[in-house]
């Protein structure tokens, strides 16, 4: 199994190159079990107010770059390192 960090290293160092079983393994380990998962889409709560969630869906087994992005800056609001309120 490969660590959670190694994993968002990952991510950061290139967003357009992540399998979509990282990133949900990554975003179930920040953000517990998707609240829904019915669809194409996972969605998942974070805990602040605003836009409480995060979208991700598989682009034949690749996860999309904009969603990885989105999934890094809510691990570093998660993490109080860029809590730009957005």
């Amino acid at each position: 199994m490969v660590a959670i960090d190694s994993i968002v290293a990952a991510m950061r160092r290139a967003p357009t190159n992540v399998r979509f079983a990282d990133l949900r393994k990554v975003c179930e380990h920040y953000f517990g079990e998707p609240r829904q998962s019915g669809g194409s889409h996972l969605v998942f709560r974070t805990p602040w107010c605003g836009d409480p969630r995060v979208n991700i869906q598989s682009d034949r087994g690749q996860a999309k770059a904009y969603q990885v992005r989105q999934v890094l800056k809510a691990i570093d609001r998660w993490e109080g390192g860029n809590d730009d309120g957005d």
